[in-house]
């Protein structure tokens, strides 16, 4: 066996990734930038030319980026976090804690077989899954994450919010349909069902916050959220609050109204027929839709990306890089080589146990620690984009964790109970919640005046 396979055989799986993605990133990187020194000029023309469109495309990539990553980030957190409720270990072989587990499954997903039963309608089944993943992944670009930083300023968008998110049914309907199965037929008709039942006082509930508004716009509804604690709209519209919760955790197919996949019942419902990466789109489209509606409450209810508590103060830390020059560079190289060596130097004196490679790694590792936490620093006290930022993925990833902890401790409700729950509570609520904010708007208009 040759040097080169003896070291392969010895890699892990993720040092196998790497192996691979190393090289390429590395290629990559030299030809783009070779394509940049000889034909920079005229890419900057052509998109100074059709920015509109350059513009589009770069949300779009952008979005695509952020759906996929935070797909895996909370397949990993759904593991962890029901492990640590049963008193399990969860995920800790891939990766540090088993932080890579995640990204592994969907590497499983991609290589597994891609199976087309023979009796079923091909175009229909094979577009079901995309017309759920992009139902998920357009709604993403109305999401306020902070002031300046959304992919499409909508001012309907609220409204387009609603139109995009219900076409996810039709792809599960889709998807039922076209199986030629009896339960995937089940599947999608219960989500055509859970659907028409939520989605009305889903919509409703927001009515208040429109009337209190005057716009449908998701900035402006934060921004008017923005003076105080109290503003929140949690505490102005607590009813409008419970019941959009609710009827969000029917629409995100989440415990305990995940019955359109119960697998006591219906097999797994719209998804039996499917493998290999379309039924990956339908999982990835899941956990997105769960990120979308924490994301949405956060922006509607929590103040979005106002802070909960003013600070006193915000420190200003002004630093010109440019007037550095050519010590910019030396310094960039040179202050890494140092900070490891004083961080090891400690550990390395603190015992004679220690390897020099050891202390040298955690040297390294604390060193960019203190980087990283200093380059955030100045990076908020510089953009205070990024502490609105901060604070919205803070309040985002909290509701996120009300959804998993939700999974890990509550059964499932009947399919009867959920339809009967959804109009015989839910939409006399919202309506009343109509009246009584209409109400009071009216009450308190007449008396200013």
């Amino acid at each position: 066996m040759s040097g080169a396979a003896l070291v392969w055989a010895r890699l892990t799986p993720a040092g196998r990734i790497l192996a691979v993605l190393l090289p390429v990133l590395a290629v990559g990187g030299a030809l783009t930038t070779a394509l940049l020194i000889v034909f920079g000029g005229a890419i900057a023309a052509t998109i100074g030319a059709n920015l509109p469109i350059v513009r589009f495309l770069a949300a779009s990539v952008i979005t695509f980026l952020i759906t996929v990553p935070t797909a895996f980030l909370l397949i990993y957190m759904e593991m962890k976090i029901i492990a640590l409720m049963n008193l399990r270990i969860g995920p800790d072989r891939i990766g540090p804690a088993g932080a890579v587990m995640s990204i592994v499954h969907g590497l499983k997903v991609l290589m597994k077989e891609d199976y087309t039963p023979p009796s079923v309608d091909v175009p229909v089944f094979t577009l079901a899954p995309v017309v759920v993943y992009l139902a998920s992944f357009m709604t993403v670009m109305v999401i306020p994450f902070a002031p300046e930083l959304t992919s499409v300023g909508l001012e309907l968008g609220l409204l387009y919010f609603f139109a995009i998110g219900g076409l996810g049914v039709v792809g599960l309907m889709m998807a039922g349909w076209s199986s030629f199965n009896k339960y995937s037929l089940l599947g999608g008709i219960r989500a055509a069902a859970q659907a028409i039942s939520y989605e009305i006082p889903l919509t409703l509930s927001v009515v208040g916050i429109v009337i209190l508004t005057g716009t449908l716009s998701l900035p402006k509804i934060v921004a008017a959220q923005s003076g105080s604690l109290l503003d929140w709209f949690i505490f102005r519209q607590p009813l409008a609050a419970i019941i959009f919760f609710i009827a969000i955790t029917a629409e995100a197919n989440r415990t305990p109204f995940d019955n359109t996949e119960a697998d006591q019942e219906i097999v797994a419902g719209f998804a039996t027929e499917y493998s290999g990466m379309r039924f990956g789109f339908f999982f990835f489209a899941e956990y997105v839709n769960v990120f979308i509606v924490s994301a949405l409450f956060s922006a509607v209810f929590l103040g979005g990306s106002n802070a909960p508590l003013v600070l006193p103060f915000h420190p200003e830390i002004i630093i010109n890089l440019g007037s550095l020059g050519i010590m910019l560079p030396i310094l960039a190289g040179i202050a890494p080589v140092i900070g490891t060596l004083v961080c090891a130097a400690p550990i390395w004196f603190a015992s004679s146990r220690i390897k020099t490679w050891q202390a040298l790694v955690a040297g390294f590792l604390i060193f960019g620690g203190l980087s990283t936490a200093a380059i955030g620093f100045w990076a908020w006290a510089m953009i205070p984009a990024l502490g609105n930022l901060i604070w919205f993925l803070i309040k985002t990833f909290s509701l996120v964790f009300v959804f998993v902890w939700m999974r890990g401790t509550l059964p499932r409700a009947r399919i009867d109970q959920l339809m009967g729950f959804a109009w015989k509570w839910l939409l006399p609520a919202s309506l009343l919640n109509i009246f009584a904010t209409a109400l009071a708007v009216l009450l308190t208009t007449s008396g200013g005046n």
